[in-house]
């Protein structure tokens, strides 16, 4: 596998690109610059980086004590296929600041298989998923 580096740094981010390519995902087609602009500022966000160019990103809406819901995770398309989407994911569970939380929640239509590999398990709705963990002693 390349040599992606996982970031939380938000100055880094390419807005432009992760807000382009959010929009022409089926979930985000009536999204606005303005709203990922709100969006992002009120979450955590996080983003892959391929020889210093943007290739992945995902942002969690979190207290960053009990709860946390991951959201709007999307690889660039040449780069899928190389565990991106599931190590974004993993960054956010195993981050530092956010070790506590004991609720981990997503929703997805497509891709149930990337995120049971990290423990998650789909609800009722076949949609949302959840991650469960027992605090520690």
């Amino acid at each position: 596998m390349a040599d992606y580096e996982i970031s939380f740094d938000r100055a880094r981010i390419d807005f432009r690109a992760t807000s382009d390519i959010l929009k022409a995902a089926y979930w985000g087609r009536h999204r606005t610059d303005a709203g990922h602009e709100q969006a992002f500022d009120n979450s955590l966000c996080a983003a892959a980086y391929l020889d210093g160019r943007q290739v992945a990103f995902a942002r969690a809406v979190t207290d960053r004590t009990y709860f946390g819901y991951l959201c709007d995770i999307i690889v660039w398309p040449e780069h899928r296929g190389q565990g991106l989407g599931r190590r974004l994911v993993k960054a956010f569970i195993e981050h530092p600041e956010l070790g506590g939380i004991l609720h981990w929640g997503l929703s997805t239509s497509d891709a149930h298989g990337v995120y049971e590999k990290l423990g998650f398990v789909r609800g009722m709705d076949g949609q949302y998923m959840r991650l469960s963990r027992t605090p520690a002693a």
